[in-house]
């Protein structure tokens, strides 16, 4: 259940159901936005093999965009008067995300595991996006711009993928 926040004047005009309904997707995809930023970052320091520098560098770049985009969703939640949750013990049990081992990790199946969770989060992204939409659009407008950069990040990951054969 959505915690709203007290004592604040002003808010959007939604009613509390509204409002409780939007701040509980929005929590939803913090914790996974949150929790694919530590997974890039596993993965960062675990990466191995011949496409170790090029991959090392690219999650980066996706943690520091995943971290941007937690932020902008934990904003418009704050906005509309719902409280968020992003420390660790929340991330660990509301997160929808496979876990991966420690320790060293091939840069081809790093591409595969990233692509799928990638693949994974954009889709629970639309989904959020589709539930909200009538009930508040311009928080399904954040939505959108998170699916529309987890799109690109996917496309760019894919393309790393080998060509399917057989």
């Amino acid at each position: 259940m959505q915690r709203m926040i007290s004592g604040q004047g002003h808010l959007p005009r939604l009613g509390e159901h509204e409002r409780a309904e939007v701040g509980n997707e929005l929590q939803a995809e913090l914790v996974e936005l949150v929790d694919l930023s530590l997974l890039g970052k596993q993965l960062h320091w675990s990466v191995v093999g011949p496409h170790f520098r090029s991959l090392h560098l690219q999650l980066d770049e996706l943690v520091d965009s995943w971290r941007e985009l937690s932020d902008t969703v934990a904003e418009r939640a704050i906005a509309i008067g719902a409280a968020v949750d992003g420390q660790a013990r929340t991330i660990a049990s509301d997160s929808p995300l496979r876990p991966v081992e420690p320790g060293a990790i091939d840069d081809a199946v790093l591409v595969r595991e990233l692509a799928a969770r990638l693949s994974e989060t954009a889709e629970r992204t639309r989904e959020r996006a589709e539930r909200v939409a009538e009930l508040d659009p311009p928080t399904e407008d954040v939505l959108i711009e998170v699916i529309r950069a987890l799109e690109e990040q996917l496309w760019m990951v894919r393309a790393q993928l080998p060509p399917h054969h057989g």
